[in-house]
């Protein structure tokens, strides 16, 4: 016990000593982004930077690169380790830690209305953000009106004309800052977020506020220059595709492809026409693509490491997605609510909350919809569980399929796990879950986590009250699900200590319905040999892995753009005429980017398949298919059955109201409540306003959804 005590000491040392390093970076990399608009980086740093990093090898853009792109990747790869420690801290110790590392203030709701709900951490970062952006347009506003009388002569043109040219292109390059951060909150196995407790589901409104900024910024960029053309008579640049400068068209491009993104998300239309949505979001690529080649390689490099991580999240990810995965049944509840169950290796951990990305192309090759995994890692340890609510197309489609007679196998392929890299509920004396409809599933993953800490680990657990609405009794079904699959855990299992309350709400009912509920039916599939059980992508040090892809690849990058430079694009610019093309340099980084990033990923991925030995794992599951039928899922389970009320201490279900909410929180005592909700925007807000009311000091909020 000592030793493990100890080896964790250390081990936590030294994550504090990675963290304070990636702080010092990331601080030294902000201050490079202040200091770039000013006088004083364009006449002494910029002129210093160059003369000591000048190299035949990469130009211009290796100062840029070594300014703003190694820095982030560093972090990243400071990121991977920092996390594969805590994994090994987390297996070293036995009884989870109740300390609550964040001061609540922190995360109190100061906003629930316009931005969403926005906690003081984010308002502060948001603010702090945007006095950046500020402060970046100011001061090149400054810098670049220096050169209004120059460019007046020059280009024969007004001087409110020259001032408007001027103000179009830092409305650009400021919407370059924006670009740059654009890519983090959405690249899904990101090192970097978890580094500060955040995982892609959580900062999803990160990217829908940065994308807004950008969008504002970039498209007020194209106006202004589309009125300075026609008022000066240029209107033919329109058309221009400079291979030594700003390409004009290329930049029409990319802000069409922009703007079409940006109209589809639009909440009404992302609700009612999701596919279009979805769909249209594809054309990130050639925004990027003609981003490229309208600024032109060099200044991309300042947004590379963003999207750079983005890449190889998304090449992992298509890497995962080519393998069908083993479905071993559904569930179908009376609700038209469906639970898929999948195998998986017993090397794939993850944290409840945690989500995963389900593809069926049967119905859709291209769409992927995100589901919570409601089963827990440590009493299931063969199986993966999503409840999925048939509410849009693709649902419905999907439940079809599943109680039609004819389906004995199905094909499906799946992204993730995604989710945080821990967890702490015991934090608090007592955890309030409320949810709304299907809202419910992540928090059946969380309540059978707490179980497995009552029981297995033998910690106490804080009090628990889950606080559901639903709209008729048949979604009643759900609760039959909080119960673990695995015989494992049978009912002499269950902790007597284990205090859990349920108060379920059925809005459009006035009492329990005379007619008979359908029962909860289970459609078995038949096992297929090329389908494997979910495996992580990496194996199991795949933070390590990671690590090694990014570094590896950016050095197999740096070789061949160093061969390309010196022996392709020098020789061409040293006769200093014309010089190379921007376009085709833009061109071949793009596809030296893609191609190093594919070898390094693809090696790692294929050692990690081999060395797991997947196809081992497939065939014990595939022999433990009738052993699963018959004993791990049991049929028809009733809401007021035996093993429910084993670990539940009261089940109340009231007809035709709604939970007020604000009576039963604010009239809890115990000194901490975490507070979590899962459900309708409205539903959030009201309780974020509860918990952000000066009074409720004890009241801990926390939101999950992926619904901004």
């Amino acid at each position: 016990m000592a030793s493990f005590s100890s080896s964790a000491i250390i081990i936590s040392a030294i994550r504090g000593a990675i963290l304070l390093l990636a702080l010092i970076v990331f601080l030294g990399n902000i201050m490079m982004w202040t200091i770039m608009p000013t006088d004083t980086y364009y006449n002494n740093w910029l002129l210093h930077i160059i003369t000591a990093t000048n190299s035949t090898f990469f130009e211009i853009q290796g100062p840029i690169m070594l300014n703003f792109t190694f820095p982030i990747l560093f972090i990243a790869v400071l990121g991977c380790v920092y996390l594969h420690l805590g994994k090994m801290k987390a297996a070293r110790v036995t009884a989870p830690s109740k300390i609550d590392r964040n001061p609540r203030f922190l995360k109190k709701p100061m906003i629930v209305k316009g931005l969403g709900i926005v906690t003081a951490t984010e308002l502060t970062l948001l603010t702090l953000f945007i006095a950046l952006c500020v402060w970046y347009f100011a001061d090149y506003m400054r810098h670049w009106l220096k050169q209004v009388p120059f460019l007046s002569s020059t280009k024969h043109d007004k001087v409110w004309q020259s001032k408007l040219d001027r103000v179009a292109l830092v409305a650009g390059v400021t919407g370059n800052l924006c670009l740059t951060f654009l890519f983090y909150p959405v690249t899904r196995g990101s090192s970097i977020l978890p580094m500060i407790g955040l995982t892609s589901e959580k900062s999803i409104k990160y990217h829908i506020w940065l994308g807004n900024i950008s969008m504002v910024l970039f498209t007020v960029h194209g106006f202004l220059y589309l009125v300075y053309w026609t008022i000066t008579s240029r209107l033919s640049q329109t058309l221009k595709w400079y291979d030594h400068y700003v390409s004009n068209i290329a930049g029409e491009i990319s802000l069409l492809c922009g703007l079409a993104m940006w109209v589809t998300t639009y909440p009404t239309i992302r609700r009612n026409m999701f596919e279009l949505f979805l769909y249209t979001h594809y054309l990130y690529i050639f925004f990027i693509v003609f981003f490229i080649w309208h600024v032109g390689i060099g200044f991309a490099c300042i947004m590379l490491p963003g999207f750079y991580l983005f890449i190889i999240d998304r090449y992992l990810r298509f890497l995962q997605s080519r393998q069908r995965v083993r479905l071993l049944s559904a569930r179908v509840l009376p609700c038209e609510t469906i639970q898929l169950n999948f195998s998986k290796t017993r090397g794939l951990d993850y944290n409840p909350t945690s989500t995963i990305f389900v593809n069926v192309p049967a119905i859709s090759k291209l769409q992927w919809h995100p589901f919570t995994i409601t089963s827990n890692n440590n009493i299931e340890p063969d199986i993966l569980s999503v409840i999925i609510k048939c509410e849009g197309i693709w649902t419905k489609n999907l439940h079809q399929l599943i109680i039609s007679p004819s389906i004995d196998h199905l094909q499906v392929s799946v992204e993730g796990p995604y989710g945080p890299t821990s967890t702490n509920f015991l934090r608090h004396d007592m955890v309030v879950m409320i949810s709304g409809g299907s809202g419910i599933t992540p928090f059946i993953s969380i309540i059978k986590e707490l179980i497995f800490v009552s029981s297995t680990l033998k910690s106490k657990t804080p009090k628990i009250a889950l606080i559901s609405v639903f709209k008729n009794s048949s979604h009643l079904s759900i609760l039959d699900l909080i119960l673990p699959n695995s015989t494992s855990n049978n009912n002499n299992n269950h902790p007597d200590n284990f205090d859990l309350q349920i108060e379920a709400y059925v809005t459009r009912e006035r009492g329990q319905p005379k007619e008979k509920i359908s029962p909860t039916r289970t459609v078995f599939f038949k096992p297929n040999a090329s389908d494997l059980p979910i495996s992580p992508t990496l194996g199991p040090n795949s933070w390590l892995w990671l690590g090694a892809i990014i570094s590896s690849s950016f050095v197999i990058f740096l070789l061949l753009l160093g061969i390309f430079t010196q022996y392709v694009v020098y020789p061409i610019d040293k006769k200093g005429k014309v010089g190379y093309s921007y376009t085709k340099k833009a061109s071949m980084n793009m596809f030296l980017v893609c191609f190093s990033i594919c070898i390094a990923a693809s090696g790692a991925f294929l050692w990690n398949k081999k060395k797991n030995n997947v196809d081992e794992g497939s065939k014990q599951i595939q022999d433990n298919i009738e052993e699963y039928s018959t004993a791990k899922i049991s049929d028809d389970v009733e809401l007021e059955s035996l093993p429910i009320r084993s670990v539940i201490k009261s089940v109340n279900v009231q007809y035709g109201q709604r939970p007020d909410l604000k009576r039963i929180l604010s009239g809890i005592e115990d000194r901490s409540v975490g507070v979590l909700v899962s459900g309708p925007k409205t539903m959030r807000r009201d309780v974020a306003a509860i918990c952000s009311a000066e009074l409720a000091d004890n009241l801990h909020y926390e939101s999950i959804s992926f619904t901004w």
